[in-house]
């Protein structure tokens, strides 16, 4: 009788509960109840397909005063402006101005009525308002050589298309399709990537440029204990990779002195920030084969993402920085530090990495920049092509690193802040 009055109580609990969790989860519009993930979720990102760089032309521009002269020189007078018309219903801005030669908008044609497009009497160049000559340069399929045309605006770049039928990238894609997949592409076609697709970034970042050193909170030339004492917490935190608070207990049992681990941690951030700016711009004399790979660390309870390059001839660490992404952002940076360290940029200048598409449009955003190299990608873990056989070595290499840098990081079960995570790479990298 109370065994069964008992798991009837049981189970009305369990039930209120499953009721509570639900209307809790309604209500603040997020699960509460979920526990954290201890691994990080190794979804393996889009098959993303990065297409060779297109062809650049770049535009030329006049000046609309050397062409009104070229133009009284050529018929004997000079070059009316446009008459407007009295009950004109378009007016053109004395503020519009020709982008391609300068002319002012006296010699503007309102092309198209109010539609806003403008035709300069000077150099006929066709224009309006929200493509202004925007583009420095005209982008054109290397397949076909004809324009690409801008089908999509994102955060960080624009993607560019080529919509031409004849184009033999097109046809190539289409004869290669099996039966299956024809009548899948009728069905679901923008599941195939059929056309050529060019990324622009417009991502507000200078490469090469140099950045000014943080200072730290610390002053090193104040602390309370000596360069001797700074030195065995160190050696026994990031050498040994002992965590703040064993090493905090170690200076304690063997040495007698009482130091906080919060004061471990204020050390290590001061230490860091201090000796980033020699590791980063020491004069290395580096060889011709770089590896970059990604791996995971905790910080503030959520996964981030560091991308170490190595120089694998000299064994240098070139690249570190901690991103909360994996994304072509976090690349940039990565690959862009490298380049930081290189009295001239070499013509055959190769990275090898994974087969994260990251690294591809990372490429394409330098050589927007005129910064040019090659990218070598070894994909899994056996050598299903040529390039994976040939740069497999290198590949290894930086995995030995990732799995040496997780040695001493697993004492630390993560980071606090980003800038922790910063200085413990730093230090790691220094020592």
């Amino acid at each position: 009788m109370y065994s069964q009055l008992i798991i009837y109580l049981l189970e009305f609990i369990k039930y209120q509960d499953q009721i509570i969790r639900t209307l809790l989860t309604l209500l603040i519009g997020k699960s509460m109840f979920d526990k954290p993930t201890e691994k990080p979720v190794n979804k393996p990102y889009q098959k993303l397909q990065v297409d060779e760089l297109p062809i650049i032309e770049t535009l030329q521009k006049f000046d609309y005063r050397r062409l009104l002269d070229e133009y009284r020189e050529k018929h004997g007078k000079p070059l009316k402006p446009v008459q407007r018309r009295s009950h004109s219903k378009v007016i053109v801005s004395k503020s519009i101005n020709c982008p391609r030669c300068g002319a002012p908008s006296d010699y503007l044609y309102a092309n198209n009525g109010e539609k806003g497009q403008y035709q300069c009497k000077v150099c006929s160049c066709l224009f309006n308002q929200k493509n202004h000559y925007s583009k420095e340069a005209v982008l054109k399929c290397p397949h076909c050589a004809k324009t690409l045309e801008k089908i999509k605006e994102r955060k960080d770049f624009l993607i560019f298309k080529c919509k031409n039928n004849d184009c033999p990238y097109y046809q190539k894609k289409q004869i290669g399709l099996s039966q299956k997949e024809k009548k899948q592409f009728k069905k679901d076609p923008q599941s195939f990537k059929m056309r050529y697709i060019f990324r622009q970034f417009h991502i507000d970042y200078q490469p090469l440029a140099k950045r000014s050193p943080k200072k730290p909170k610390v002053d090193l030339s104040r602390l309370y204990v000596s360069p001797h004492t700074l030195g065995l917490i160190l050696t026994y935190h990031v050498n040994y990779g002992l965590s703040a608070r064993k090493t905090a207990a170690l200076m304690k049992d063997v040495h007698g002195l009482t130091i906080s681990h919060q004061s471990i941690l204020n050390y290590e951030n001061s230490v860091a920030l201090m000796l980033k700016p020699y590791v980063d711009h020491y004069p290395y004399e580096l060889s011709d084969q770089f590896c970059g790979d990604e791996t995971y660390i905790r910080v503030n309870g959520r996964w981030h993402y560091l991308f170490f390059f190595f120089d694998a001839v000299k064994k240098i660490i070139l690249s570190y920085p901690v991103s909360p992404n994996r994304d072509t952002q976090a690349a940039i940076l990565a690959i862009d530090e490298v380049l930081l360290k290189m009295k001239e940029i070499p013509e055959d200048l190769t990275f090898v990495v994974d087969g994260n598409p990251i690294y591809l449009l990372a490429q394409h955003f330098f050589a927007q920049h005129d910064i040019s190299f090659d990218v070598k990608q070894v994909i899994g873990l056996t050598n299903e092509d040529p390039v994976s056989t040939e740069f497999r070595p290198l590949k290894q290499i930086i995995e030995r690193l990732n799995r040496t840098f997780k040695g001493n990081y697993r004492a630390t079960h993560g980071f606090g802040s980003e800038q922790g995570s910063v200085s413990f790479v730093t230090l790691f990298v220094a020592y």
